[in-house]
């Protein structure tokens, strides 16, 4: 584990070693956390994309928040992913691999008293909301982007996580998409918000930074203690 102490923040490089598995992962945490917030994503492994990293980034200045941005799959399994793309389609196995972490997370001395979030893009949102069926004491709050909620249509009515879908406006196969899953996900404070002229990958100018402040203001209200959190989304969200 490489630890490197910068001012009120803690970066640590950490290897999680799960049975016979070991998987990288960058770990940061502000003095003041009270959350942490696992970053998943089903393209294979993150490899810490710059939009992950940015973002990342963004949920910390909110204040209270810590981040863990991790590898999903061994590097002998992405390079036959690389090839095949088996377990970046695999949603069991990917949930199953956030339902490790999360685990993790929860005996790490360093985080064991944080509260857990999770975030997901793409297929990776199915995996985070299917593994947090598994751990439904655990995981205290879910924001997607750009879910692929189809692929967990029969776990959604199980989700009882508080879950933010944040889609595209102009993303029209997503929205009725994530328009199902509101309607089937259990959770009682569940919302669906649409960012004005996004498209899938967000790549419109301020919509990453959009993306990043809906996030941040859903983890911190349910994933921190601040009696000035208030949760202020536009009037695009629907509960």
């Amino acid at each position: 584990m490489n630890k490197i102490q910068l001012l009120n923040v803690e970066e640590q490089i950490v290897i999680l070693e799960l049975g016979s598995i070991r998987l990288k992962g960058e770990l940061v945490i502000p003095t003041d956390a009270e959350g942490i917030i696992l970053f998943t994503q089903g393209s294979g492994s993150s490899r810490y994309s710059t939009f992950n990293h940015y973002l990342a980034h963004l949920l910390r200045q909110q204040g209270r928040l810590a981040t863990f941005l991790i590898d999903l799959l061994t590097k002998e399994e992405e390079a036959i992913d690389q090839r095949t793309q088996h377990f970046r389609c695999d949603i069991d196995f990917l949930a199953a691999r956030v339902v490790d972490v999360t685990d993790w997370l929860s005996e790490n001395p360093a985080t064991q008293n944080l509260k857990v979030g999770y975030f997901g893009v793409n297929r990776g949102s199915g995996a985070a909301l299917l593994a947090a069926t598994a751990r439904p004491m655990l995981v205290k709050a879910i924001v997607s982007r750009s879910g692929q909620t189809d692929l967990v249509s029969a776990a959604l009515p199980c989700v009882q996580a508080p879950t933010l879908l944040i889609v595209g406006e102009n993303d029209y196969p997503i929205i009725a998409m994530n328009e199902d899953a509101i309607a089937q996900i259990s959770a009682q404070h569940k919302q669906l918000h649409l960012i004005p002229g996004a498209t899938h990958q967000f790549g419109e100018p301020g919509a990453i930074e959009e993306v990043g402040r809906l996030a941040g203001q859903w983890f911190k209200y349910y994933l921190t203690t601040l009696e000035s959190s208030e949760l202020h989304l536009s009037p695009m969200s629907w509960n």
